[in-house]
């Protein structure tokens, strides 16, 4: 993705790009010696230790280990890609974007439709709030808002608009911007008559909610009916488009998404109004799908700010099965449910309306975990008294639980079950085991296959402590060129990065710790390069420490050899010459160990 924009584009809006200034208006950072301090962004905790270093043009935090430089940051705090992070810290240095020649026609071509789309929708939003506010079509809205109890600041917060009650004001709009009608099409606000070149508004006459990306940027529209009959759909949502696909989006998540880092959870709930009441509430760590369906990509979403959900949907039947349907892919990215039961017969926002905000709280204080929740909604829907509900019940249960995956879950909850049901727990949890094994287990997908792969370890405490020196010591260089052999160095990444730190300083090329960072992609690596340069504690002597630290690489990269030789040496197909001839390369090696780095 780098390889988009050109090397000299990269080094000019990092360079224009400093730290402490960009991370700064993200977050409150106090100075700490050489370094600037804060809470971390990316976990919770009440002791700072993100720390940023202006000298090295680095980030780390030594709690959750998230580190780099600018571009890294911006990546990770706004939940967007490299190119996107790179376009944002152009922006704000007003430097022109120049691309790699040849290598990005296709996507320079799709960005411009995109932009052209943000720009769009972002324009007409703002024509559907003037409406709402100030114009006589948009009264039927105001009275409608004011009967459901939403205040003035909540439509302000939201965006909320009105689209006029024609079959062209929009199609009219978009000729006046200049825009062309099968662009405006492609972004979702008109159609096309069929077998004709006639075009009219998807949106007439409803309450439009903007729905933003997690940057805050109008990506499409849900609205709501006012007036009409049966027929009319209640709501009509954009179709997907090249800046909304359905199952990526949450309404809400760009106004919560801090609230549910420092909630710890976050809080699932089915429509607009429902996410708005709460949030006004004083409930801000809340987003909610478009429509009832909850994706794997929501899950996967979610699971990048938190490790759990309070599902809150709606108290009647379609809102509990959609609780329930919402199961598999929270469990599946390995998020803990709980689920908060609104009583019937109220919504979140009617409760809210009906008994308070402070109710609301403690509602969701209260909320159960999952398979609690699913035993008692299932022993009160079946009859327990007979076989067949039991039965149904036993199966239902045994169902749920073992998509867990989780044997002390499963014993758990049979013992559970048992109980309710007045049978063996012994019994039920055969039959918990039975179904398991039943049960076909769900095909990896190339995202949880990624999740699962290990991690690289960390480098020993000699190699790092090489890789901090070199990081943080310029003049060291030098004699690590004529001293340091690579091949010594058995970590991966650490031998990479001081390859390229010698060959750049070799060149004439280094630019510094910040511009290494951008030769690496990987998590792992952006967190040892920004852990090794980020450490504000001094190194005494650093020179002698140098010294002392190659020569025990050195050394045990001889031990190495020498178990390897007598590995060889030992074997019984091992001629005697063969022998001989190996110990002498063992009474080399030991005489070099003997020896001072040359």
């Amino acid at each position: 993705m780098a390889g988009l924009f050109s090397q000299g584009t990269l080094d000019q809006v990092r360079a224009a790009s400093d730290i402490v200034d960009v991370i700064g208006s993200y977050l409150p950072l106090k100075r700490a010696g050489t370094n600037f301090v804060a809470l971390c962004p990316f976990h919770k905790e009440k002791t700072p230790s993100f720390h940023v270093n202006p000298q090295r043009q680095t980030f780390h935090c030594f709690g959750c280990h998230k580190g780099g430089n600018v571009f890294t940051f911006v990546k990770e705090f706004e939940n967007i890609d490299f190119p996107e992070a790179v376009r944002r810290l152009a922006e704000r240095a007003r430097i022109p974007l120049e691309y790699e020649k040849g290598a990005g026609e296709a996507a320079r071509t799709e960005r411009h439709l995109k932009e052209q789309l943000l720009q769009m929708h972002e324009q007409v939003a703002q024509r559907w709030q003037n409406a709402l506010n100030n114009e006589a079509c948009g009264q039927i809205a105001r009275d409608y808002l004011a009967r459901r109890g939403v205040p003035a600041d909540a439509v302000k917060l939201f965006r909320l608009g009105y689209a006029p009650d024609l079959w062209d004001d929009t199609v009219n709009w978009a000729k006046n911007k200049g825009y062309e009608p099968g662009l405006v099409e492609k972004a979702g606000l008109i159609l096309r008559k069929e077998g004709s070149d006639h075009y009219y508004d998807r949106f007439r006459g409803r309450l439009m909610f903007p729905i933003c990306d997690e940057q805050g940027r109008v990506v499409g529209f849900s609205g709501r009916i006012l007036a009409g009959d049966e027929k009319t759909a209640k709501y009509v949502n954009s179709p997907e488009t090249p800046i909304f696909i359905k199952s990526r989006v949450f309404f809400g998540l760009d106004k919560s998404k801090r609230a549910i880092l420092d909630a710890g959870f976050a809080l699932v709930c089915e429509g607009q109004l429902d996410l708005i009441a709460c949030y006004m509430a004083g409930v801000e760590n809340v987003v909610a799908p478009q429509g009832t369906a909850f994706t794997a990509d929501h899950a996967r979403i979610l699971k990048r700010y938190v490790d759990e959900v309070v599902l809150c949907f709606d108290s009647d039947t379609a809102g509990q099965n959609a609780a329930v349907r919402s199961l598999d892919h929270l469990l599946a990215s390995g998020l803990a449910v709980r689920v908060a039961t609104v009583p019937a017969p109220h919504d979140p926002d009617s409760f809210i309306k009906a008994s308070g905000g402070e109710a609301f709280k403690q509602l969701i204080g209260r909320a159960e975990g999952f398979f609690d929740y699913y035993l008692n909604r299932l022993c009160a829907t079946h009859d327990l008294k007979t076989d067949k509900g039991r039965l149904r019940v036993l199966h239902e249960m045994s169902v749920v639980v073992n998509k867990s995956g989780n044997a002390a879950l499963l014993d758990t909850y049979a013992r559970e079950t048992a109980g309710r049901l007045g049978l063996p727990p012994d019994g039920v949890a055969k039959e918990f085991v039975k179904m398991s094994r039943q049960a076909t287990p769900p095909s990896e997908t190339p995202d949880d296959a990624l999740q699962g792969a290990p991690s690289i370890a960390r480098p020993n405490e000699h190699e790092f402590h090489l890789l901090k020196l070199l990081m943080r010591h310029d003049d060291l260089l030098p004699w690590a060129a004529s001293h340091l052999d690579l091949d010594w160095i058995q970590h991966p990444l650490v031998k990479d990065a001081l390859s390229r730190r010698l060959a750049a300083e070799a060149n004439g090329t280094w630019t510094g710790v910040d511009g290494l960072l951008a030769e690496f992609q990987s998590a792992e690596a952006s967190s040892l390069l920004s852990e090794a340069a980020t450490e504000e504690r001094p190194i005494p002597n650093p020179a002698q420490q140098l010294a002392d630290v190659v020569q025990w690489m050195r050394n045990a990269s001889i031990d190495r050899e020498l178990t390897a030789l007598k590995q060889r040496a030992n074997r019984p197909e091992a001629s005697e010459s063969e022998r001989l001839e190996l110990l002498k390369q063992q009474q080399s090696l030991r005489s070099l160990k003997r020896q001072p780095l040359a």
